[in-house]
């Protein structure tokens, strides 16, 4: 059976209603390793080896976090610029990850409806993570469509319970995806 690491980075989740019933989703899946970098480093100082070791331990990754600024929390971006390096992941010799899939999680304070080329952000959420597709290419990875929950704020709790199950769906899914 495939397994999935769940590289998860919220700030302030204790705040997030709907991150924290995804992560109760999460881990209701069977083969999900989860990886809460704020808890897990909470001064910053990452353990490269460590999560080296944990990442060729599985086949699928989910980057799962709060859309923030059009991007990602800080301690995640240092996780991808320590963790992904050159050498190990991508570069001569460089192919510890390659072959492996990864998917992106993201909640949005703005509805869906905000992030297309007519709406208030001009953009998808597809074009802002463009970075992010491209790390997963150079690294040999293939990137998929991302998940997002859109309209975080206005949500009411049977609607967060609708998304933590289609989060669940959706990480079955990553696990048998071929």
């Amino acid at each position: 059976m495939r397994q999935l690491l769940l590289v998860f980075a919220h700030p302030r989740l204790e705040a997030s209603r709907v991150n924290r019933r995804l992560l109760d989703a999460a881990r209701s899946v069977d083969n999900v390793t989860i990886v809460d970098l704020y808890e897990r480093y909470p001064a910053f100082d990452i353990d490269v080896e460590h999560e080296q070791r944990e990442l060729s331990k599985h086949d699928v990754m989910v980057w799962h976090h709060p859309f923030y600024w059009y991007s990602a929390p800080p301690l995640f971006k240092q996780w991808i610029d320590l963790v992904l390096t050159f050498g190990w992941a991508y570069g001569p010799g460089g192919t510890a990850v390659a072959g492996k899939s990864v998917h992106h999680a993201v909640t949005t304070g703005g509805g869906a409806e905000a992030y297309s080329h007519d709406g208030r952000n001009r953009y998808t959420i597809q074009e802002f993570l463009r970075p992010y597709e491209q790390t997963a290419r150079l690294c040999g990875m293939s990137y998929h469509e991302p998940f997002a929950v859109h309209g975080t704020h206005r949500l009411t709790t049977t609607d967060i319970e609708a998304e933590a199950l289609r989060y669940r769906r959706f990480l079955e899914d990553c696990l048998h995806e071929h």
